[in-house]
């Protein structure tokens, strides 16, 4: 079986807009700009379209795993139903502890397993450390976007997706 390339794909902060706090209500989930657009051309181009995301709100009780399940129909249905898989880590350490959590990489090493990834040929887009810290466990190549860190903090770093979505083409 030939291997698949693949971009795994933060969730907060990446597909839709990072609020400082939990985002779990549809109201409150806002697919970000560009981003049906990024998604579309990096499907166009091959790539299996997979979503990594920590939910800790879930094991701290704060919202269910029906309001994330509710919130990925949102995005399915703004994204045309684009996005081929979504991982959930619904853990926090302080509650039931989990390898899926990022920066552990039991999420995207299940991926990788199921839909038979190179990670050779992959990359993940996130927002924070610890998504980069996932991918590199698993070999595949990172990009951080949006501005919590200052600029030149890691080797690729993008404004948004549409950003990063370009520059995996480029260096594909």
């Amino acid at each position: 079986m030939q291997k698949q390339k693949c971009v795994f794909l933060d969730r907060d902060g990446v597909l839709n807009r990072e609020r400082g706090d939990y985002t779990y209500a549809l109201e409150d989930f806002e697919v970000l700009p560009r981003v049906p657009e990024a998604l579309k051309l990096l499907k166009k181009n091959g790539y299996l379209l997979i979503v990594v995301t920590n939910q800790a709100g879930v094991a701290k009780g704060l919202y269910t795993k029906a309001d994330v399940l509710a919130c990925h129909q949102k995005l399915q249905d703004t994204c045309d139903t684009l996005i081929d898989a979504i991982y959930v880590a619904p853990n926090h350490p302080n509650f039931s502890a989990s390898l899926s959590r990022k920066p552990d990489s039991l999420m995207l090493e299940k991926a990788i397993a199921k839909y038979s990834v190179d990670p050779a040929q992959s990359w993940l887009v996130g927002d924070s450390e610890r998504d980069l810290q996932a991918a590199e466990k698993v070999g595949v190549r990172s990009i951080l976007v949006g501005d919590k860190y200052a600029p030149a903090t890691h080797a690729h770093q993008m404004q948004d997706l549409w950003e990063a979505a370009q520059f995996i083409l480029q260096n594909a």
